[in-house]
């Protein structure tokens, strides 16, 4: 099993963090092996950029996302720049707040999570991409939900954690509800 995945968003967004956090569970917390890399514009808020990760249970002999099999979109320049280099067949996590101009046209499954929203409501719109995770995670189970609890709490900053978990859990709980939804 490999599994691609690419995240991507703007500056600020914590899309670099979820990388890492999902490659942490993979590798950590799990016995996969993982690689994570990024890339970002020389602003360090609002500029565009992406995390890419590599989940397998063989090693791993090119480290470079090329064809993702999942990719989470937190922006519309990121969902116009990315979406079509997703496998047909992939699976796409997008903000539906923060990407309003989506192509129906697309041969792939769809999950829409207002990670923005969900994150507002708890007070805090930094935490979208935990809820982001969360949604991740209950979809896909690349990991397992306890592996991704701990490689949040090992890459977040002191103090945060109580917010982080909730956002975690609230994204679990609506990645959850979706798949129910289908059934």
């Amino acid at each position: 099993m490999r599994i691609e995945i690419r995240i991507a968003g703007f500056g600020g967004q914590g899309i670099i963090r979820t990388g890492l956090m999902t490659a942490t569970a993979a590798c950590v917390f799990e016995d996969k092996n993982a690689v994570q890399t990024q890339s970002y514009g020389p602003e360090s808020r609002g500029g565009r950029c992406r995390s890419e990760v590599i989940i397998s249970d063989e090693e791993i002999d090119y480290p470079k996302v090329e064809r993702p099999d999942i990719l989470i979109i937190m922006s519309q320049e990121a969902y116009n720049e990315y979406v079509d280099a997703l496998k047909e067949g992939g699976l796409l996590l997008v903000d539906p707040d923060m990407v309003p101009n989506q192509r129906k046209d697309l041969n792939v499954k769809v999950y829409e999570v207002p990670a923005t929203r969900i994150a507002e409501e708890l007070g805090k719109k930094i935490v979208a991409n935990v809820v982001m995770l969360g949604a991740l995670t209950a979809i896909t189970k690349i990991v397992d939900e306890e592996a991704m609890r701990k490689s949040i709490l090992r890459n977040i900053p002191k103090g945060t954690e109580k917010l982080n978990l909730m956002a975690f859990e609230r994204g679990l709980e609506y990645g959850k509800a979706l798949l129910k939804m289908e059934g």
